[in-house]
């Protein structure tokens, strides 16, 4: 170690460089003194092509930028944080990582043991902090310049990302670090010898898939239900095809697509014919839109098979699951016969739910005078929800990402989306509003820029437009999202808000039965915020669409960070 250096500094970089060796190449920053050291060796690697890093002033907005990147790769990413409260902002979406089963590696500075528990400012207890949702935590002491500490920094930073991937979770590494907190250093130019830029054992979007190798083996033949809950995948597509199997597939599961896909499976399964015919259910991911698919399973009468997800606990709703597999395979092929006889009927019932359009077109021999009133008064009419969801999906294809909130409008879109087979993202795990923008914004950016080891894959330009589409509350929840510091990479990223003044889902549910002076306010939670005020002040350009005539043009070009606003009334 040179007479300059710094013992914080060595461990930092060789313990990020070791990272970016294993493979880790996304990394976020939050700014704090005490985690100077591992800042300013991701920015040395960053310019070196190493990795790429993020900075963000706010540490929840950064975990959840730190989310939207691994949840795109299916790799682990970095958050990095000072001591103190800075750790815990980043709870919340170690929750969302650990209940959806999504790498995320929290890189906290801590003070060290002698500053622990004498109230010196700062200071807290992290190791622990996150419970159970941390799948494993390192507790490191501060490096002195002991001969062997880089060398050590380099197995940890190994250890722990290889546990990050295979625990398809987060893990917490505490590194204590002492005064002086960071010295001279420079990345050794091209010497740097990266491992494989993606961990990830799945494609974009289906970090729950699994190796087929060892999987439950399955034969055609009882009338089988495929239902793909968020994170399936589109393996779940696959089997239903390979069973000759109905596809109930949420739209945020990957899987809503293929020829058996059945679109309104809420109505189908309250039909009784279907009740009485189903014999095997097989469940892919975590279904969460609905409270039909759930009773389905609890009420029993059908063989039930959970092919587990990489999230803390397997769907078992009523614990009433016959059997669980990592993964199935399917042996045979299915007798098209009887799989027209058993899939038919419904994907034709779903056909003409998906015709049932809310635009009422004039009459076939109707002169030109009628239609061109008929057009201008269609183009003229205000934006509903389903016209909302409906428009933003048209807009999306395979080479764009879309990310829809938890909010009233998923459950919109998950009733019309016609089958489509495009990546979309959802923090379903456990289905907060918090954080959304923040995850939008890391899928463009992962998305959008690759590999940074190579000069072409940091240019960007790899992928299309992320949407998001939100509610104005779930949009205000994490408004700091939607700050881009100086010289950070600003990516193609559209957030629709579909705002009707507050949290319109509680007027589905059963709360609002019990409508009274109160029901607004605390259930409702009105709000009169200006989303053009806060998009501008951001530096976001702001559209705002009255009519069904401006919903398609405005959600067409995204050239950089952009808000649709879209009144919805109540």
């Amino acid at each position: 170690m040179s007479p300059a250096a710094a013992p914080s500094t060595e461990f930092a970089a060789a313990l990020l460089s070791a990272f970016a060796r294993a493979g880790v190449r996304d990394v976020v920053v939050a700014p704090g003194s005490r985690s100077q050291a591992l800042a300013l060796a991701a920015a040395g690697l960053d310019r070196v092509g190493a990795i790429r890093l993020r900075v963000r002033i706010d540490e929840r907005s950064a975990a959840f930028l730190a989310l939207g990147l691994a949840r795109e790769s299916g790799a682990p990413a970095i958050v990095i944080t000072t001591s103190g409260t800075a750790v815990a902002n980043l709870h919340p979406a170690v929750l969302e990582a650990h209940h959806a089963g999504v790498p995320l590696i929290v890189l906290s500075a801590d003070r060290p043991e002698e500053l622990r528990g004498v109230g010196a400012n700062q200071t807290t207890t992290h190791a622990g902090m996150f419970g159970e949702a941390a799948r494993r935590t390192w507790d490191v002491g501060a490096p002195t310049g002991e001969p062997g500490e880089a060398e050590a920094a380099a197995g940890i930073a190994e250890e722990v990302a290889a546990f990050a991937m295979r625990a398809l979770g987060p893990v917490h590494l505490n590194v204590a670090f002492t005064e002086p907190l960071a010295g001279p250093w420079e990345p050794p130019v091209g010497a740097l010898r990266l491992g494989p830029a993606d961990l990830a054992q799945g494609s974009s979007g289906s970090l729950s898939e699994r190796s087929e190798s060892k999987g439950l083996r399955l034969t055609p033949g009882p009338r089988t239900v495929v239902i793909a809950g968020a994170g399936a995948g589109p393996r779940a597509e696959e089997v239903a095809r390979e069973l000759g199997a109905v596809l109930f597939a949420e739209v945020v599961s990957g899987a809503h697509f293929g020829p058996n896909l059945v679109v309104p499976y809420r109505e189908v399964i309250r039909d009784e014919g279907f009740l009485g015919a189903v014999e095997r259910i097989v469940v892919f991911g975590r279904p969460t839109l609905s409270r039909e698919v759930p009773w389905l399973v609890e009420r029993g009468g059908a063989e039930t098979i959970v092919v587990r997800s990489p999230g803390a606990d397997d769907w078992n709703p009523g614990r009433s699951a016959g059997a669980f597999a990592d993964a199935v395979v399917v042996d045979g092929d299915p007798d098209r016969a009887a799989e027209r006889a058993w899939v038919g009927p419904w994907v034709a019932a779903s056909r003409r739910w998906l015709d049932d359009t809310e635009d009422v077109a004039p009459e076939v021999f109707a002169g030109a005078r009628e239609k061109a009133r008929h057009e201008l008064g269609a183009v003229r009419q205000p934006v509903t929800r389903r016209a909302l969801v409906e428009a933003v999906w048209r807009a999306s294809w395979p080479q764009d990402r879309l990310v829809v909130a938890s909010s009233r409008l998923v459950r919109v879109l998950d009733r019309h989306a016609v089958g489509k087979a495009i990546p979309v993202h959802a923090n379903r795990g456990l289905a907060g509003i918090d954080g959304l923008v923040s995850t939008a914004v890391g899928v463009a950016l992962g998305s959008q820029y690759g590999d940074p080891s190579t000069p072409a894959g940091r240019s960007g330009g790899r992928a299309g437009t992320t949407r998001l589409l939100t509610g104005d509350l779930a949009f205000l929840h994490d408004v700091g999202g939607l700050a881009f510091g100086v010289g950070e990479a600003r990516p193609r990223v559209m957030v629709v808000v579909g705002n009707d003044g507050g949290g319109t889902i509680f007027d589905d549910l059963e709360v609002a039965s019990l409508a009274g002076p109160d029901f607004d306010r605390v259930m409702l939670t009105p709000q009169t915020a200006s989303i053009e005020g806060l998009a501008r002040a951001y530096g976001w350009e702001h559209r705002r669409v009255e009519t069904r005539g401006e919903l398609d043009p405005a959600l067409g070009s995204c050239t950089g960070p952009t808000v649709v606003e879209v009144p919805l009334p109540r």
